[in-house]
């Protein structure tokens, strides 16, 4: 059997170290950042196996270094608890997460600096505005326990910006499916009484189908955070990308940033899968017929491009009962999400209450 050699050494595209090739991922894996470049096994004139790296990763690499870093002096820490990594201003001290709390925060060095952003969403929310809003939120909770509203956390709310990755494509693609028209048919059958009825059965008449669309994904968003839900991100979403700014090192002075750490190679794929998910239901719309069954979908995407892009937050991290929860603020557009405990005295009146009325109406069918 032949074995897999590598004719030179791969460096992480993210950080700079030396990437492994990982034969169970059959990817090059960077044991420092966790990194994978997608890579491929090809044999060479002597029938070995050799490690061949793909473009995107080529393509990484190829990023000059004075496209990284932050164009200002900046510290960067690691919480230890909730993995973020944390990037504020030099001579700021860093003694609590600002995602989870935690105080446990040791300094990251980087290998190599990370990717600067090539545009942000400039912050917009002013920090009375939000805690504003963050009590209304409270105060809509009904479910809550009134000890929280009462309480309206809003000491420990900050203000950030975590990192994303944009995606973009034209894609065209082509699809076949199995077209279903609706008919119905009579049938007899007798019932329990021993009487003949007749009732409508519906019916399916399939026929192939195909057909084609072309379509162009425009800053499909891949969130690159540690630090924060991705689910309350996805509903605070969206950040207009079309008012991006031009990136500035001066508009993060004061601010505390997330460095990615979704790499590019990672976002990348959930990308595609994302774009491959709205494609079908795209094609689906398109198959004629009442229904449709066996849809296969051929895309072929070309012109792709990303960016790395940062966006406001407004985070508030607070426990209660030795739970924690999150709450999340668009800092650009105000859209507000979050966790927040239940009162089980609450939903044991509730479900008391239905089966009093449940009981009641029983009782008024009876008579």
């Amino acid at each position: 059997m032949s074995s897999a050699t590598a004719q030179h050494k791969f460096s992480c595209p993210a950080c700079g170290a030396e990437a492994q090739w990982n034969p169970g991922k059959q990817q090059l894996v960077c044991p420092y950042c966790g990194t994978t470049s997608p890579a491929q096994m090809e044999l060479n004139a002597s029938g070995e196996e050799v490690i061949r790296e793909l473009d995107l990763a080529t393509a990484l690499r190829s990023i000059p270094d004075d496209q990284r870093g932050w164009q200002a002096k900046k510290t960067s820490v690691r919480c230890q608890s909730c993995q973020a990594i944390s990037v504020f201003d030099a001579e700021r001290v860093g003694q609590r997460c600002d995602f989870c709390g935690s105080s446990a925060l040791v300094p990251y060095e980087e290998i190599k600096e990370a990717f600067r952003p090539e545009s942000l969403l400039p912050m917009k929310l002013a920090e009375p505005q939000v805690r504003d809003e963050i009590r209304k939120w409270y105060g809509s909770r009904f479910w809550a326990p009134n000890k929280l509203k009462s309480k309206a956390m809003t000491d420990q709310v900050h203000g950030l910006y975590i990192p994303y990755w944009t995606f973009d494509a034209q894609v065209h693609a082509t699809w076949t499916a199995e077209s279903g028209d609706y008919y119905y048919e009579t049938e007899h059958y007798t019932d329990a009484q021993g009487k003949r009825q007749s009732r409508q059965v519906r019916k399916v008449r399939w026929y192939r189908s195909s057909g084609s669309l072309s379509h162009f994904f425009d800053d499909e968003l891949v969130p690159a955070s540690r630090g924060v839900n991705s689910e309350l991100l996805r509903k605070v979403e969206p950040f207009p990308t079309k008012d991006l700014a031009p990136y500035k090192a001066g508009f993060l002075s004061g601010w505390v940033v997330e460095r990615y750490q979704i790499d590019l190679l990672a976002a990348a794929k959930h990308a595609r899968d994302q774009m491959d998910s709205e494609l079908r239901s795209m094609c689906a719309s398109q198959v004629p017929g009442d229904t449709h069954r066996n849809l296969q979908v051929y895309p072929n995407y070309s012109g792709q491009t990303f960016k790395h892009i940062l966006v406001p937050l407004w985070l508030l991290t607070y426990a209660f009962r030795r739970k924690t929860y999150q709450v999340v603020i668009n800092g650009y557009t105000g859209a507000i999400a979050g966790k927040y405990p239940l009162s089980w005295v609450k939903i044991l009146i509730a479900v008391l209450l239905g089966l009093v009325v449940v009981a009641a109406l029983y009782f008024m069918t009876q008579k």
